[in-house]
């Protein structure tokens, strides 16, 4: 047996560093936040012309599902609606026989709730009544109230709870104004494509959407707090080094975990999106496009934000506007 003492292979972890990372995804980071504004902008345009189209919840009016015992067409539905003076009648299709009307407030035992059910027996023939639901304008203000405030005792719980967990770090209110601002980030993106699909294909929301939202604003939040976590504790690991290097490598070692992570989401969403009930199709399509927006803000843009704002970049851009574009003075 060799006298000399050999040498383990393992390192310690201790002595082990991780690797550099390759991509300088911070450098890059005017181009994010522009592919994020060529995404918001056309939604936020959409929401100041005309707004979300919004459903019996919040505005008022009668769900009624009918099964036929013959498939039927919405068009050919709405068309009976509209000869018996409810034009603007939303119709979903399930299952081929089954149809979901949204209309205006239609009285249960009304004149009108019978005549109308006399126009689709003598259409389609037979039917049986599901459900009819109600709800009043009263009510659908009610909830428009309750969801913005619940959006916002929302932001401002997140905000406290981020600024309390990041405590011992440096500008902790700074970790959760970012992560507020990816927030908002989010929330505009779903409700700017909701405003144009609503615009382009009629498509309403419900008291459902506002679920959405918030499910969400928590997903994007968890994601954001992943990520910040690794630059705090990379800020006190790698200390001296430059900010936006810390940054870019806290970016790398979670970038794996953030889409993996979301895209096992995103795959149960597509599943229920395609094969799921019609009457919840929007609910996922909202889910579905926070998800993904989600975990791009989590990394390209709330860890981006820190950089810009460590860098003072937004107060440097601010003072140039207001110079018309001119460079500082030397």
């Amino acid at each position: 047996m060799s006298g000399r003492s050999t040498q383990s292979s393992v390192l310690s972890p201790q002595s082990w560093s991780p690797p550099e990372a390759v991509f300088d995804f911070v450098g890059k980071r005017k181009w994010f936040y522009l592919f994020s504004l060529a995404i918001m902008v056309p939604g936020i345009i959409f929401l100041l012309l005309g707004g979300l189209k919004l459903g019996i919840d919040f505005t008022g009016g009668t769900i009624w599902e009918l099964q036929f015992r013959q498939p039927v067409e919405s068009l050919a539905i709405r068309d009976v609606l509209a000869q018996n003076g409810y034009d603007r009648a939303q119709v979903q299709i399930a299952e081929g026989d089954t149809a979901l009307i949204r209309t205006r407030e239609l009285k249960e035992g009304s004149e009108d709730k019978a005549r109308l059910a006399q126009a689709l027996r003598e259409r389609f023939g037979e039917f049986t009544e599901l459900q009819i639901q109600t709800v009043g304008p009263s009510a659908g203000t009610a909830i428009s109230q309750r969801a913005v405030l619940a959006v916002a005792l929302a932001s401002l719980g997140i905000l406290a709870y981020i600024a309390y967990a990041f405590r011992q770090a440096q500008h902790p209110f700074r970790f959760g104004i970012c992560a507020i601002l990816a927030m908002i980030h989010d929330v505009l993106i779903v409700l700017g494509i909701f405003a144009i699909l609503g615009y382009f294909a009629n498509i309403e929301i419900d008291a459902l959407f506002v679920t959405a939202l918030l499910t969400v604003i928590g997903f994007s939040v968890h994601d954001t707090i992943v990520v910040f976590d690794r630059v705090r504790e990379n800020v006190i690991r790698r200390a001296g080094r430059d900010y936006a290097d810390i940054v870019n490598h806290s970016i790398v070692q979670t970038l794996a975990r953030s889409v993996n992570t979301s895209l096992t989401v995103v795959f149960t969403l597509l599943a229920l999106y395609l094969f799921g009930g019609e009457t919840i199709k929007n609910f996922i399509l909202a889910l579905l496009i926070g998800i993904i927006s989600g975990t791009f803000s989590s990394i390209f843009v709330a860890s981006l934000l820190l950089v810009s704002w460590e860098n003072r970049e937004l107060s440097r851009f601010v003072a140039r506007f207001r110079r018309g574009g001119r460079p500082a003075p030397a």
